[in-house]
């Protein structure tokens, strides 16, 4: 089973009507990142568990309702009376997404340590906002570590909200800290130059091999997605398909990815050839075409994926 952990929150995405003063409405999406990256993975055919703190309110029922209604199993999904997260969402001429959160006092933050998860758990995958806001953050950090010394397959995408890291050197170092810990590290070529403080996205993975990631997996918008190993690049190009937004595409990449990998019951990302990271990633790339296709974070169906 695949446990993925993180927030669940609302993004208010532009529609199409004027309001007050020139205003655009917006309409509720359900999302954020580990919470679609778990609706990817169980719909492309993965059992897959979420791990969160989510609200009672009504946007909080209605997340769970879509992780129940996409095959998610939400037993290890704890309830409070705080608000669901909120990310107010601006899209440029072009469909790409920026945010604005808000998240003081929000349920996904106070997520509990479950403790040790269960035996048939072999993949935990942890990012976004998670790794940031207390003090969930630190909740997170320690599954990590606790879950890779028992061998499990850990996955991160830090998916960097530059706006909610009040100390971007500290994050820096606290991300660095992780590596040792995680076997696939999975982030946009953008959220890689902020990292490495504006190096090469490229030169950046090589150092984060050197750490002790197993695989750097970069999503490149446009030119596609490669990976980073011990034993070289491989790189597969976009599918080139009518962009309505890019949101949730690359957590798309990343449940895929998960999704590829437990359907060929890969334990550990050093077994991959360069053939099979490519037939992996291609089926990252497709996924993540049929997401941006779509409003709002929307991943494939496994019948979908022809």
């Amino acid at each position: 089973m695949l446990v993925v952990g993180g927030e669940a929150l609302v993004d208010l995405v532009p529609g199409e009507s004027k309001v007050d003063h020139g205003l655009t409405s917006l309409l509720p999406r359900l999302g954020g990142g580990p919470y679609n990256v778990a609706l990817a993975a169980s719909r492309l055919g993965a059992p897959t568990a979420f791990l969160s703190r989510i609200s009672s309110d009504r946007f909080g029922q209605a997340l769970r309702e879509r992780l129940t209604a996409s095959g998610v199993d939400v037993s290890m999904v704890q309830s409070g009376p705080e608000p669901t997260t909120l990310a107010v969402v601006a899209l440029d001429e072009g469909g790409s997404a920026s945010y604005t959160f808000y998240t003081e006092g929000t349920a996904d933050r106070l997520v509990a340590d479950p403790g040790p998860l269960p035996g048939d758990v072999t993949t935990l995958c942890l990012g976004t906002l998670g790794m940031v806001l207390e003090p969930g953050a630190t909740t997170y950090e320690t599954m990590l570590r606790r879950e890779a010394a028992r061998g499990v397959l850990t996955s991160l995408d830090p998916n960097i909200r530059a706006d909610l890291i009040a100390d971007p050197g500290a994050y820096r170092a606290r991300f660095r800290s992780w590596l040792p810990d995680v076997r696939l590290l999975k982030l946009s070529d953008d959220d890689a130059a902020w990292l490495a403080g504006g190096a090469d996205p490229a030169t950046a993975a090589k150092t984060w091999l050197d750490a002790g990631v197993d695989a750097v997996v970069l999503t490149q918008g446009a030119d596609g997605v490669a990976v980073h190993t011990a034993s070289g690049e491989v790189s597969v190009p976009s599918v080139p398909v009518r962009l309505v937004d890019t949101i949730g595409a690359g957590d798309t990449v990343q449940g895929a990815l998960l999704a590829w990998l437990h359907q060929r019951d890969v334990r550990a990302v050093t077994q991959l050839g360069a053939d099979d990271w490519r037939a992996a990633l291609g089926y990252a790339a497709a996924a993540a075409a049929i997401t941006v296709s779509r409003s709002g974070a929307e991943p494939p169906e496994a019948e979908e994926m022809v």
